[in-house]
């Protein structure tokens, strides 16, 4: 019997993280633990691309600041950055006004109505951003998230001739040594539709395979898209255009940001801006609750129309005419007429 493979009844927010859920970029607890120039790593990764375009090599912009980590753990300055440090600079990461509360109560939005009950919706928050997942995973937001893409480091690469060996040593000493993932503001697309289809919760269905619409677990129409400005308007694109929406946030000092999130507005780039404030009162929190609601209403009112399409009437009498009544009186049978099935 044919089924499809997902019921549609979970929402999903997507987040970016650096200038989104935090003011500054994750990585400043690690620059402070190691005594580093913030502002001087930023800069030297800006030029990379630059300097190795004069000495005739084409750097991916995506993998300059990984590589250049990796260039201060070789050198000396990160020396014995393992995932296990980035996992601690995370417990200090600080994060904006509101959270990560306001994870759980956004969850609790979709429980609010009984009909959402009923129809057992749930919402579930991802984050997907071009900082370390490590970082992320010891962060004060990770107990609320339900999955992450972000960049990874791999710790003593195996060596040559690694499959001839029947055991492989376990060094003690853990550095950070090669890029094991690599997130960009391009490949978060990617991420996304995994989302939509549900690569994320079964392993069995590929990211590439052509899927129908009511077979993917999260319709971009059951999406929210949560940015900081120009370099998510491609995740902005694929989120809105397939009918989800898209929300930027600004940090409330920096005229700037505000500015800029507006130009995305008025291009269609976004839904609606605001305030990178997530307190209970705050125009952004409200704004995440109505449109979790609007979505709420609509898969309510998706299921329940299914229900009536594919839910037949039982078979029922019609009302007798008056001919038909005397016959049945006199102990006649009924016609046949008298009875239908509705399709």
């Amino acid at each position: 019997m044919a089924t499809t493979l997902f019921t549609q009844n979970t929402i999903a927010c997507i987040w970016d993280f650096d200038k989104t859920l935090i003011p500054e970029y994750m990585q400043l607890p690690l620059f402070r633990r190691y005594g580093l120039d913030e502002a001087v790593f930023w800069a030297e990764t800006n030029k990379l691309a630059e300097h190795y375009q004069q000495r005739g090599y084409h750097l991916a912009p995506e993998i300059a600041y990984l590589n250049h980590l990796l260039t201060y753990v070789l050198a000396g300055p990160l020396k014995g950055l393992s995932n296990k440090i980035l996992l601690e600079c995370g417990q200090e990461i600080k994060f904006y006004a509101g959270l990560p509360q306001f994870f759980d109560r956004a969850k609790s939005f979709a429980r609010e109505r009984p009909e959402y009950r009923k129809h057992e919706i749930a919402l579930e928050h991802y984050v997907v951003s071009t900082g370390l997942a490590p970082m992320i995973r010891g962060s004060a937001i990770a107990p609320f998230i339900d999955g992450i893409w972000a960049c990874e480091f791999i710790e003593n690469p195996l060596q040559p001739g690694f499959l001839r060996q029947k055991e492989l040593p376990i060094e003690a000493a853990a550095e950070i040594a090669q890029i094991g993932m690599v997130i960009d503001n391009t490949t978060k697309t990617r991420a996304i539709f995994e989302i939509n289809k549900g690569t994320n919760k079964n392993s069995a269905i590929d990211v590439n395979a052509k899927m129908a619409a009511e077979d993917r677990r999260i319709p971009f129409q059951n999406m929210i898209y949560i940015a900081d400005g120009p370099s998510d308007v491609p995740s902005f694109s694929v989120v809105k255009g397939n009918g989800g929406k898209a929300y930027a946030v600004y940090n409330p000092t920096k005229p700037d940001e505000f500015a800029q999130n507006d130009r995305l507005r008025q291009s269609s780039r976004i839904d609606h801006y605001g305030p990178a404030d997530y307190t209970e009162s705050s125009s952004t929190a409200q704004w995440l609750r109505l449109h979790i609601h609007q979505i709420c209403d609509r898969i309510v009112a998706d299921r329940e129309i299914a229900v009536k399409a594919k839910a037949s009437q039982p078979p029922r009498h019609l009302t007798a005419t008056p001919e038909e009544e005397a016959l049945r009186r006199a102990g006649h049978a009924p016609s046949q007429a008298s009875f239908l099935d509705e399709p």
